[in-house]
């Protein structure tokens, strides 16, 4: 008789145990009855039913991160790029997020890698560098909509990096080398232009403007050379300052003879 009691109060405690299930905070289980949804468990302490109940599916529905790993796109201009992301994520309905998509996860990854070659997709790669908020906003709003019916909420995308191909960034590199280059060409010329003026002006306020300005073409003439054949890399070069002086007295003259009238 004692052995029987014995038995069934280990009977009794075994069903007692396996009735309690602990659901931690932050996370919550769904619970299938002879395979079908029952219910959904809640942090803390919870009882179902041995044998009967079983827990499916138990899961955090604290905000998560899903990293997309870089992935090739093709912009509106044809010029192949790697871009990565960040995706912050959480489970609103965890009845849904198990019962409606199959790898809720994975489903998500998917989403976004095929939006966002669309979004790219949809513009030059001179874009691309300077809407990255606007590629974030368009992507989280997307995303938002289209995980709705399995019970996820997307909280915030995150663009990394946008990388051309190493042969794009090359050609960018030589491209604003040679903007730099015609820019700096630019305001040398514009800077020796105002030069010359300048000294044109003076000169002419002078009695012995001309004499001068030869002296200066001259003493100008000399350091040149000098420079030249200094330089490891240096060169012949003919210069005739007669032609110079010429072009400048000429500079002097124009700048100096009066408007005609009518003008």
């Amino acid at each position: 008789m004692g052995a029987i009691i014995a038995a069934i109060a280990l009977v009794v405690i075994g069903y007692t145990i396996g009735s309690v299930k602990i659901i931690n905070q932050g996370y919550e289980a769904l619970v299938e009855r002879l395979g079908k949804y029952s219910r959904t468990l809640k942090a803390g302490i919870n009882l179902i039913v041995p044998f009967l109940d079983i827990i499916a599916w138990e899961e955090t529905t604290r905000e998560q991160v899903l990293d997309i790993p870089p992935q090739e796109a093709i912009t509106k201009d044809n010029v192949s790029l790697k871009a990565d992301a960040v995706i912050y994520w959480r489970i609103l309905d965890l009845k849904k997020a198990y019962y409606a998509i199959d790898d809720v996860e994975r489903a998500i990854k998917n989403l976004v890698l095929t939006m966002l070659r669309s979004e790219i997709g949809q513009m030059e790669l001179e874009q691309t560098f300077s809407s990255r908020k606007k590629i974030n906003q368009e992507l989280l709003k997307e995303l938002d909509e289209a995980t709705e019916p399995w019970g996820v909420k997307v909280t915030r995308v995150e663009i990394q990096d946008i990388l051309p191909a190493p042969n794009v960034l090359e050609s960018m590199e030589q491209e604003k080398a040679a903007q730099i280059k015609k820019r700096a060409a630019m305001l040398e010329a514009e800077g020796t232009a105002e030069y010359m003026k300048l000294i044109s002006e003076v000169l002419n306020s002078q009695p012995n403007g001309k004499e001068v300005l030869q002296f200066l073409l001259a003493q100008k003439y000399v350091d040149a050379n000098f420079k030249l054949g200094d330089s490891p890399n240096s060169k012949i070069l003919f210069m005739n300052p007669k032609s110079m002086s010429e072009a400048l007295t000429e500079l002097m003259k124009s700048s100096s003879e009066p408007p005609e009238k009518g003008s």
